[in-house]
Formats: structure tokens, sequence, C-alpha cells
């Protein structure tokens, strides 16, 4: 068996503490086997020899007596002075050491001085700490009593090995090295595979050197910024200029932006993998610039093209970019309000050949598919920010009520909408499927969302619901309860306030209708037979946009029993009370046994006056016009488009034929009327009464507006006592703007109304003055 020798240099014996030039080359010998030979380990020996020998190079006796003999605490100030002697040769040790490095730094350059310096870094760094602990008892009490009393540039053993090798060493080769770091980088953004790990290391290594010089236990980031973070921001910039520069004007603009966010998520990824995380803010900042916001206008000039072609990836991919930018959307949301109030415009322009005639349908459906389209864009592209969600909001809001059916600021939306919602919630039209019925309401909400005027909105709308519920044609009582709790959410409780009460109105008159039904019963003798079958509504004056019948009318003697009966119930309960009968709504049917060949007779569904008129051919089959209005008492304007659809029907015939309804006409029943339906709707709305309603509702509206006004003037006055002309008109503004935007002359005319009604009266200096 074979023996090996193994020879291993032993220190000497520690030398006799009295021997201080003795003593430190003895410790030198050892810092040198640390700082030579660390990967050799460090005997127990050696260790606790070089621990010894500080001890003792600290507390030298012969040194203290020759220090301060005679002076009180002069064993103190003796080991004052020997540990700043042992302090001064470490570093003039650790000087000649590194000076040693930087010589041999030369000789290598690029990767290979990146592989010396980290090498180096690592070997001093990891010295520094094993000769750290050896040397504790200088900095438990030499260093501290120096830090203690505030001298400056003393440290403890390790932060020394640090501020030597930023003095010595990084001073000199910084500069090499960062260069070396940089062309690293640049191999590696051209798509070369490079050792990242080097790059950390640097950058460890710079961050390592940051020391506090006022307070040496901090550490800062200065050295790290400034001799690495500003040339890596530095050649970045470059890089970028130069090649977004060329790339630009070989490459379409999408290839460019495509390429541009695969560039900045490469920088973002390099963060993370060796760059230190202070780095991140400045780095995009310096990308941004580079890459976006130096080419921010030709990148805005695309723009436009992208929406006219839908491109709405490409959108997106600009919106990602140019958001990185300061105010780098603002031009982009202002092009893309232009852009959807343009095609709004055009939509509308595209349905409305004739305004009069437009159907509430196609003109809703024209400014929900814009709508629908770039809500669409904003939600996918501009990912719902709130500036472009705005943007939307104020085209639509301006192509909703500014367009061509609105021509001449007129209140045409909202009238098209609520007939819209009339025609939804409506039976007998082509309205929706219930599950599809709640969907199509929020789409109205979404129109209604950017009407002006919702006063006119509300006035139609309120007229419409209570017709749907008097003629009980509501498709369903749960989509008329949900349109409305969607407007309160909107507009508020005084907005629905009297919507509520209709529907609670009709709730109380099915109720009074079942104890009439007991009343009446009980007036009938046995045998009796009811020749009418009616059921009545009780309306309040102050909530229903109802109007009194603006003609006579004698009902035929079957309704006046029928109706006296109620009257006679309705006392009963309500003593007090005033019935004010609204005959232009209400409706019947009659059944039609006259005519000839017809087994089942036919049942005709007609309006009161169009019953009054078909019952007198009971007792004669012709009737002249004169008879006719002395029968019924109706004014021409009602009775001739009444009877204008029982001709129209051929449910009676005139004479001479052809002719319209007028004095002097002779009418008969037509026995030979024939009809492929039994049941036939003959309460048909007239477009000239159409037309009528809709000019009422127009004056209603002025005249409610003018009172809005009014009490917001007042309400406003009586808060403040005193108020500028100016400043009254634009306060009265913002107070009604959620209910319509009123005019400044409108407003001026309340004002002047008022100070007649001396409501108001005028101050000095174009003051208002409130009067209680």
């Amino acid at each position: 068996m074979a023996s090996t020798t193994k020879t291993v240099t032993a220190m000497p014996m520690v030398p006799n503490r009295e021997d201080l030039d003795a003593t430190w080359r003895y410790l030198e010998m050892g810092v040198s086997k640390i700082m030579a030979n660390l990967q050799d380990g460090i005997d127990m020996n050696t260790y606790m020899g070089v621990y010894t020998a500080v001890h003792n190079f600290c507390t030298s006796q012969k040194a203290v007596s020759n220090a301060h003999q005679g002076v009180i605490g002069g064993a103190h100030r003796g080991a004052h002075l020997l540990g700043e002697d042992l302090y001064q040769n470490l570093i003039t040790y650790l000087n000649n050491y590194l000076k040693e490095l930087v010589a041999e730094s030369r000789k290598h350059s690029d990767e290979a001085l990146l592989a010396f310096y980290i090498r180096e870094w690592d070997r001093y760094t990891t010295a520094a700490k094993y000769i750290n602990h050896l040397f504790r008892y200088l900095n438990r009490h030499w260093v501290k009593r120096e830090m203690d009393e505030g001298k400056k540039n003393i440290y403890d053993v390790y932060t020394l090995h640090l501020v030597q090798w930023r003095l010595t060493l990084f001073t000199e080769v910084h500069e090499k090295v960062m260069d070396a770091v940089l062309k690293m980088v640049e191999k590696q953004r051209n798509g070369e595979t490079i050792e990242h790990g080097q790059i950390k290391a640097i950058v460890d290594s710079f961050v390592s050197l940051g020391l506090d010089e006022a307070d040496p236990t901090k550490s800062t980031l200065d050295v790290y910024r400034f001799n690495f973070e500003r040339p890596f921001l530095e050649a970045t910039k470059q890089f970028y200029q130069a090649e977004s520069k060329q790339f630009v004007a070989e490459n379409s603009i999408v290839e460019y932006m495509k390429k541009a966010a695969t560039r900045l998520d490469e920088e973002e990824e390099r963060v993370k993998m060796y760059l230190h995380p202070d780095i991140i803010v400045p780095l995009k900042k310096t990308c941004n610039t580079a890459l976006i916001a130096d080419h921010s206008a030709i990148l805005r000039d695309e723009f436009q093209v992208l929406l006219d072609n839908d491109r709405y990836e490409d959108m997106e991919r600009m919106y990602k970019l140019l958001q990185r930018i300061p105010d780098g959307l603002d031009p982009l949301r202002a092009k893309f309000e232009a852009h959807v109030r343009k095609a709004g415009l055009n939509a509308v322009t595209k349905v409305a050949v004739d305004a009069d005639k437009l159907e509430p349908k196609v003109y809703i459906d024209a400014l929900l598919e814009i709508h629908t389209q770039y809500q669409g864009l904003v939600k996918t592209a501009f990912q719902d920010e709130p500036e472009f969600t705005r943007s939307l909001d104020n085209a639509c809001r301006e192509f909703v009520n500014r367009n061509q059916v609105c021509k001449s600021g007129s209140n045409k939306s909202p009238e098209l909408l609520a007939k819209y919602a009339d025609a939804v919630l409506r039976k007998g039209t082509n309205g929706a499927e219930e599950s599809d019925l709640e969907n199509i309401l929020n789409q109205i909400m979404t129109v209604f969302k950017y009407i002006e005027d919702k006063d006119v909105f509300q006035k139609f709308y309120s007229r419409m619901l209570a017709r749907r519920l008097i003629h009980t044609s509501s498709s369903s009582d749960d989509a008329e309860t949900s349109m409305i709790s969607k407007l309160k959410e909107q507009c508020g409780y005084e907005y629905t306030n009297k919507l509520q009460r209709m529907f609670q109105d009709m709730q109380i008159s099915k109720d009074l209708n079942s104890g009439f039904k007991e009343f009446e019963a009980g007036l009938l003798e046995p045998g009796d037979e009811k020749q009418v079958d009616a059921s009545y509504s009780i309306l309040g004056t102050g909530f229903w946009p109802l109007n009194p019948p603006n003609t006579d009318f004698t009902p035929p003697a079957e309704i006046s029993r029928a109706y006296e009966r109620f009257q006679t119930f309705y006392g009963q309960k309500h003593s007090g009370r005033k019935l004010t009968w609204l005959w232009q709504f209400c409706k019947g049917e009659v059944k039609a046994n006259y005519c000839k060949n017809q087994k089942t007779p036919y049942t005709f569904q007609v309006s009161t006056y169009q019953m009054a008129i078909l019952l007198l051919f009971n007792e004669s089959d012709k009737n002249s016009y004169d008879d006719i209005v002395k029968a019924t008492q109706l004014q021409p304007d009602i009775l001739d488009p009444a009877m204008g659809i029982l001709l129209k029907a051929k449910v009676l015939n005139i004479s001479p034929e052809g002719d319209k309804p007028g004095p002097g006409k002779m009418f008969n029943l037509n026995y030979d009327f024939k009809s492929k339906k039994i049941r036939l709707n003959l309460n048909i709305a007239v477009k000239s009464e159409q037309k009528q309603e809709v000019e009422d509702t127009h004056k209603t509206i002025e005249e409610d507006r003018k009172l809005l006004m009014q009490s917001a003037i007042v309400r406003i006055m009586k808060a403040r006592k005193k108020m500028k002309h100016t400043q009254l008109v634009s306060e009265t503004i913002n107070q009604i703007r959620s209910r319509f935007v009123p005019k400044i002359p409108d407003i001026k005319k309340c004002i002047d109304i008022l100070l007649e009604k001396e409501y108001l009266e005028r101050l000095d200096d174009d003051e208002l003055g409130y009067l209680a």
C-alpha cells in the first residue's frame, strides 16, 4: 500500500506582543494566506494565531507605557494609537494587493475582463468576510470608538475592503468593465445568446460598492446609478434610436408597432434576468422615448387609417404603445370622437330620407348600431379606458341630439325613442320575445342616456304608457315595471313618480270593478240580462297626462244606463268626488248579426264614438249625416274620421258613393259585408289625430319648461338672496340640464316674468334680488 506526503506551510508562532513590527509581519502573512489561498481553507491554529495577534497588537503594554506615561486614561489612548497603526497597515496592504490586480486586469478585455473582474471580486469579498471576523477585536474597540467620536473615513474591516476596492481598483477599471457589459447586451439585443449571469454579477458588485459616506452603516445606489445605470440608459437610447429610425424607413407602421412592442417586452424581461429593479422606471422612460415618443406623429397619423378599416387588433397595439408616453392618447381620443360622430351622422342620413315617415325602430336601430360597434372597439382595443369612454359618450350625445332628423334643435330623438319603447312594450306589434325584452329595454336606456331633452321623452312616454294601461295593451307588466325602474335609477324618483302612480290607479280600479260587479248584480231583477258588460278605470287627474274630450257627446242609451249605475256606486264610495268621462279613450265590442250568409256573427272592436254611430243603425238601416250629428252631438273633426274608418272597412256605405262624410250625405248598413276575420279592429288612430296629439304634447312640454325654469330661478334666488344676472342664468342651466338643456333667451324671458310678478327685483350693477 502506497503512502503520500502532503506539505503544509504552517504559520510561525505568534510573536511577542512587545515586538510590534514582528506582530504585523505575522498578521500580514495570515491575511495574505487568506487572500491568496482561500480555496485551501484556514486551519484552526492559524485562525487562533491571527485572532490572538490582533488582540495582542491592540493591547501591547510596552506601547501603552511608551505612549502616554502618567496620563490618566493612558491605557485607552495607547490602544487607540495601536489600533490606528493596525488599521493603516491593513489599508497599505490592501492598496498594494489591489494595484497588482489593476495591473493584471490590463491583460484582459471584453468578456475575459468581465470573467477576471467577477472572479477577483468574489475572491476578495469572501476573503474580506474572513478577515473581518479575525479582526473583530479591532472592530469592537478601536473602530467603534473612532466612529462614536465622529471620525470620518473609519469603517469596520469588511467595509474597509469595499472602500479600498472602490478607491484603488474600481476607479481604474469600471469604464472598461462597463464597455464590456454594453457589448454583451448589444449582442443579446441583436439576437445572440450571452452569459447573462456575468452581467448580473457585475450589477451586484456595483450595488455593493454604494456606501454612504456620512453613515458607513448605510448603503446607497449612487455608485451603481452613476457607473452602471447612466451609461446603460445612454447606450439603450442610442441603440433604439438608430434601430427604430431604420426600421420605420423600411417597413409599415403596423410592422413597426409589432417590433416596438416586442422590444419593450424584451427590456422588461432583461430587468428580471440580470438588471437591478431600480432601473425599471428610467429604462421604460428611455425606451418609450426612443421607440414611441420620437415616432408618435407617424403613429397618430396611421390611427385614422386603422379606424377607417376597423383594424381592432392594430388599434389595440397602438393604444398600448401610446399610453406609455405623457399625453400620448389625447390626439387619438379626439380623432376617435370625431370619427364616431361622423359615423353616427352618416348612419342617420342613410335612414332619414323622409323624417316625417321615419319608423322609430329604424332610427333607433341606426343609433344603436353605431354605439354598439364603437363601444366594442373601446372595450376590445382601448381596454374600457375612461377617457375613451368619455369620447364615445361625447360623440354619441352629438349625433343622437343633432342630426338630420333633429335639425334646428328639434326634439325628434326623444319622441322617436318613446315611440320605439311603446312599440316594444305593446301587445299586437312585432314586439320582442319575453327573453329578449330585457335586453331591448337596456338598449333603449343606452340611447336614453344620451338624450338631452329627457323631459320630452318623459312626456311622450307617459302618454303612451297611459294608453297601454287604459287599453290593457301592455305585453308584460314585468317589462313595464322594469322600464320604470331603469328610468328611476337614471333620473331619480321625481322623474317616474307619476308613472308609478298610474300603475297604482290601475290596481285600485281593478279592486273597484270587483266591488261594482257585486253592486250591479244586486240591482238586476231575476231573469234580467245585462246589455253592457263594462269595466271602468278611475284615473287621478294630477298623474295621468290626459285631457277631457274636446267635443260634446251623447252616449247611446245602453251605455248611459251602465255608466249611470257606476256613478251611483262610485258616489256612495267617495262622496263629493267628480268624475270626468274621457270618452275619447273608451272602447268596446259590438256583434254584427245583420250580415247575409254569415252563420257566426262578426265582432267589431270599436271606439265608443264608433259604437254610438253603429247602434243608431239598430233603429234604422239608413241615417243621414245630420241625424248622426244630432244623436251623438259629436263635432265634425271627431265624427268624420270615426265614420271614415267605418266606410273604408265597408261596414257602412255612403251615398253618393266615393264621397267623404259630411252634411247632406246618407249612410246605410252594408248587408253584403265580408271579411276573412271574425274579429275586426276598427278602433284605429287616424294620422291627423296622431299629428294633433304630437303637437299638443309639444305645447305641453313648452309650458312645463317655462314653469320648471321659473321654479328653479325662484329656488336659487331664495337661497342666495342676491345674484348677478349672468350667474343666475348659469346656475339655472346647471340645475335643469339633467331634464333638458334650456336656451339662454328662454331663461331671460322667465326672469322678466318673475320681475313682473314681483318675485325678483333689479338692483344696481346688473344684480337681481329676491323678494320674499
